[in-house]
């Protein structure tokens, strides 16, 4: 399936995810939700971009592997196909990079190919770039110095890209706390001198920076009194589980960067596809840096407004859809 949330400011970019379902719906709920935060990250990141999602939904105890994998893939880029470009696919949650190009066997409208075809590769080292300048950015809000050395932060998934999040805080000097589901990771901390931990603990460690980089909804009405961070930066998707959360982190003085600015990193590496000269990867990392300056742009908007960082990165997406709207209609 394919939601499509707009394309006011340019075509929905959003990756294909492969998850596991226990009912299709949920899956429906997961794809809408996820392209509207596409619509806000774009938007913010001042990409002319809309926002979309695409989801291979899966049963409970399957697998997807050899000609069955394949077959989903096609199919999957058939869909993408019919919405003759109003939608645009990328990797996410599930699809790698040697699952694009049997994507873009069957429709053109692929982003994060290979550079060797003229994509940009892999969008993972970008968002963990654009992670990374939020963090500094986040603890300049929250301790008025964006330095991250003698800070700890503890990072809860380490995938493509909590990894490399880690590896850049490790080398700003940072003191980490790092879990994952998979114990294989552990290997990762004790390379860079981590403690090792179980996401369960580590969400509630006592640690200056919380950076969730796995599956989103872990920040929810009975998590945030056990929170002990001061500040929470991180590349998952919809941490919240509901918009009110925003309040309650404010409330108990917890400096929360929303999501959909901090992981944009991905698409704004992506979105140097789209230019005339080509795939500039020096170019996408400026612009990815400049995720910082946006964030601190919004935190001053909220200190101003008095209301959440929440409230003031949306406000700001919508001013700019609002503004693109009105001058498609003056055109």
């Amino acid at each position: 399936m394919v939601a499509v949330h707009s394309t006011v400011l340019g075509p929905a970019l959003g990756g294909c995810r492969v998850w596991t379902y226990d009912d299709p719906t949920l899956a429906v709920r997961d794809a809408l939700r996820l392209a509207r935060a596409m619509t806000y990250k774009a938007a913010c990141a001042d990409q002319p971009l809309g926002g979309g999602k695409g989801v291979i939904a899966l049963p409970p105890g399957t697998r997807l592997t050899g000609r069955r994998r394949r077959d989903a893939l096609l199919d999957f880029g058939e869909t993408v196909d019919q919405l003759d470009g109003r939608y645009v696919t990328a990797e996410d949650v599930g699809i790698g990079s040697r699952d694009m190009p049997m994507i873009a066997q069957a429709t053109r409208h692929v982003c994060g190919l290979a550079t060797s075809r003229g994509g940009s590769g892999d969008p993972s080292p970008f968002t963990a770039l654009g992670v990374e300048a939020a963090i500094r950015t986040t603890c300049a809000q929250a301790f008025g110095d964006a330095s991250l050395r003698g800070r700890t932060v503890a990072v809860v998934g380490l995938g493509h890209v909590g990894s490399r999040v880690a590896q850049r805080c490790a080398r700003a000097g940072a003191r980490l706390v790092l879990a994952d589901v998979d114990p294989a990771k552990r290997v990762l901390a004790e390379r860079l001198g981590a403690r090792w931990t179980t996401p369960a603990r580590a969400l509630t460690a006592n640690v200056d920076v919380l950076s969730l980089c796995a599956l989103g909804g872990q920040l929810d009405e009975a998590i945030v009194p056990r929170l002990r961070c001061r500040a929470i930066a991180g590349a998952a998707n919809n941490q919240l589980a509901t918009d009110a959360v925003a309040a309650q982190l404010a409330a108990r003085e917890i400096v929360w960067a929303p999501d959909f600015v901090v992981n944009a990193g991905g698409i704004v590496n992506i979105a140097v596809e789209f230019e005339p000269s080509g795939y500039d990867a020096g170019l996408a990392r400026r612009r990815v840096r400049a995720i910082g300056d946006t964030l601190a742009e919004i935190f001053a908007a909220a200190d101003a407004e008095r209301t959440t960082p929440l409230a003031a990165a949306v406000a700001l997406g919508e001013q700019r859809l609002a503004a693109a709207a009105a001058a498609a209609r003056a055109s």
